[in-house]
């Protein structure tokens, strides 16, 4: 089975994150999946931004669902960068996306989304709560949906019934958090299972260890790593 590599929030390691230079690279560095954060502008748009605050990432101040589309446009996401809204993302890359949501209003309106441009073969729906997957795969039939997990080491049943509770595909777990029996456990389930941060050579080599089925990274170099890493 081919090893993932998924570029988070595009590379931010290198690039401002959440942006469409960022997407761009990961794109052009061979990365096969894009990992993106969706969350609401006050009126209504899906804008691509991790924090529920722009403080951190652009020039700007104040939470997201108090700003218009037209003000967050305004910020400077690094490097000159805007922030973008996800149809800009759609539109500029042509590799698969993760898109990572937080809450139930901001998964209808994407929900709406791809159903509307017909994206279940491309976008996958990531969330760490389980009511938000189900009821994403309760308005778009066939999504594929991962859960980002957390939990104690060697605490392998609960991410398993948790994903499977929730009709997930997948589940995302950091990566120095996860046990071969917890991958053996989610596999035996049918669930893929990814690593996360994958930002260094022995995290690498952990996660092939692991036999996991890929790895979300901040750097564009793990993808080529990767390829050769046993």
């Amino acid at each position: 089975m081919t090893f993932l590599t998924i570029g988070h929030r595009g590379v931010m390691g290198v690039e401002p994150e959440n942006t469409l230079r960022s997407y761009l690279r990961a794109e052009r560095c061979g990365m096969d999946v894009i990992a993106l954060d969706l969350r609401l502008s006050k009126d209504g748009a899906l804008v691509a931004v991790h924090d529920p605050e722009v403080d951190r990432t652009t020039d700007g101040s104040g939470a997201v669902a108090d700003l218009t589309l037209a003000e967050l446009r305004e910020l400077d996401a690094g490097q000159g960068e805007r922030v973008p809204v996800l149809e800009e993302v759609l539109d500029a890359v042509r590799v698969p996306l993760q898109a990572f949501v937080t809450d139930r209003a901001t998964a209808a309106v994407l929900a709406e989304l791809i159903l509307r441009r017909d994206l279940t073969s491309r976008v996958e729906v990531a969330s760490t709560r389980e009511d938000v997957l189900a009821e994403t795969a309760r308005l778009v039939p066939g999504v594929r949906t991962s859960l980002y997990a957390d939990f104690p080491v060697g605490d392998a049943g609960s991410v398993v019934d948790r994903a499977l509770a929730a009709g997930a595909a997948s589940v995302a777990v950091d990566v120095e958090r996860l046990s071969l029996e917890t991958v053996e456990a989610a596999h035996a389930a049918g669930l893929r299972v990814t690593g996360r941060a994958v930002d260094t050579l022995d995290r690498l080599r952990l996660a092939r260890a692991l036999g996991l089925d890929g790895a979300a990274t901040d750097f564009p170099e793990i993808r080529s790593t990767g390829r050769f890493t046993a």
